[in-house]
C-alpha cells in the first residue's frame, strides 16, 4: 500500500534526522519515493482502464 510506504518512509527519515544517521534518512527517502511511484502507477492504470472502456464503448456503437 502506497500510503503505508510513505508513512514508514517519513518515520524512518525523521528517525534518521533525530539520531543523525544518513543511512536511515536515505532509506526513508527511498521508501517514500516507492510510495509515490505506486501512486503514479495506480493513477496511470486507472487512466488506461478508462481509455480501454471508452474504446470498448465506441466499438459496440459501430
Amino acid at each position: 500500500m502506497s500510503l503505508m510506504d510513505k508513512l514508514t518512509g517519513r518515520a524512518k527519515k525523521t528517525a534518521g534526522e533525530i539520531v543523525d544517521d544518513p543511512s536511515l534518512r536515505r532509506q526513508g527517502r527511498k521508501e517514500e519515493r516507492k510510495g509515490e511511484a505506486k501512486d503514479e502507477l495506480a493513477r496511470e492504470q486507472e487512466k488506461a482502464d478508462r481509455k480501454a472502456q471508452e474504446v470498448a464503448d465506441l466499438e459496440r456503437r459501430t
